[in-house]
């Protein structure tokens, strides 16, 4: 008996897959003092993809110092973070996987001890609540984005995804979701402007729908895909966007119009069912193209929502970073089914 997980499928904008079983990005702070990929990043993809992983995400690469905000992470802002990747993709290649770049903009969810002594950008002046646990100091205090500041936000973006297809990868994936920058001015209850990037749905997501325009002109659909997260669970609190079906049915549409043709819906940490499988749910009827999501599926969870039309292909997270044979694993449950069959 096939499984329509684990087989290999020919997807319009990705090609030739192996499977449908995604690695999520993750920040693990491998970085060197430079901010490059280290042996260490290069052992951790190659044995995941070398062990079945279809597409893998390289997680969290800073488009600029000044929008970092974690422990010895990953950059990809200038030729000495793009040629340190090179190797790794290549061999990454080799296994027959691909490999996207996540390019990451914090935003407020930082401190100036990660910026350089920067004040931390956002579309408020508002800090984020708590405790940043990468340094135990609250949250920095962000200063709103000028609206003519935007663009040099673009830029930094339009540079990096330059840099990470220099190094070969496949493609670039936005991180639009988890409290970053873009997320900040989607969600209204962190947007606070009244400017042209907010005081309405359709100008909250004016910044980052005209981040994905460009990024679809500058390297075509089959390159670019974008991680949401309208609804997530964070340290135990539920965290969705206000006005949440009319932004997505505002959203979604105009994603379409710009050319996006692949989106990761992620839940963060949480229980998909409780979070992102709503979202996936509404979204479908609006999106036919690539949507990938889950983090936390049993197989037959997985293959359920594949065989249902809601995903194309079904990431995880956690259980990926603790176990490079993850796959391996789906692949002897799928067999010890069948022999119950």
């Amino acid at each position: 008996m096939n499984s329509i997980l684990l087989e290999p499928f020919e997807s319009k904008y990705l090609g030739s897959m192996k499977n449908r079983v995604v690695m999520s990005p993750m920040s693990r702070g491998l970085a060197d003092k430079n901010h490059c990929c280290t042996i260490q990043e290069e052992e951790y993809f190659i044995e995941r993809a070398r062990n079945g992983v279809a597409l893998l995400f390289a997680g969290g690469m800073m488009v600029h110092p000044t929008g970092d905000g974690y422990n010895n992470s990953l950059h990809m802002w200038n030729k000495e973070h793009s040629d340190s990747w090179k190797r790794t993709v290549e061999k990454v290649h080799t296994t027959g996987s691909k490999i996207f770049c996540q390019l990451w903009h914090c935003g407020r969810i930082s401190h100036e001890d990660y910026t350089g002594g920067i004040q931390p950008v956002s579309s408020t002046s508002k800090p984020a609540e708590g405790i940043n646990p990468q340094n135990n100091k609250p949250f920095g205090m962000p200063r709103s984005l000028k609206a003519n500041e935007i663009e040099e936000i673009y830029n930094l973006f339009m540079n990096s995804a330059e840099k990470a297809i220099e190094a070969g990868f496949d493609g670039i994936m936005l991180h639009m979701g988890h409290g970053y920058l873009f997320d900040q001015f989607i969600n209204s209850t962190i947007n606070d402007r009244n400017d042209q990037f907010g005081g309405s749905i359709e100008n909250q997501c004016h910044f980052p729908i005209e981040m994905v325009k460009r990024m679809v002109i500058q390297f075509g659909p089959k390159k670019v895909i974008i991680r949401i997260s309208p609804s997530r669970e964070m340290n135990g609190r539920l965290y969705e966007w206000p006005d949440l079906k009319r932004t997505l049915d505002y959203f979604i549409p105009q994603l379409d119009k710009a050319g996006l043709r692949m989106i990761d819906v992620s839940c963060a940490k949480s229980n998909y069912y409780n979070t992102s499988r709503k979202i996936v749910a509404y979204i479908r009827p609006q999106w036919k193209h690539i949507i990938l999501g889950g983090a936390s599926l049993s197989y037959d969870g997985a293959v359920k929502e594949i065989n249902d039309g809601l995903l194309d292909m079904v990431t995880w997270g956690r259980y990926i970073l603790a176990d490079p044979y993850f796959v391996s694993k789906l692949k002897e449950e799928r067999s010890n089914k069948n022999k119950t069959v």
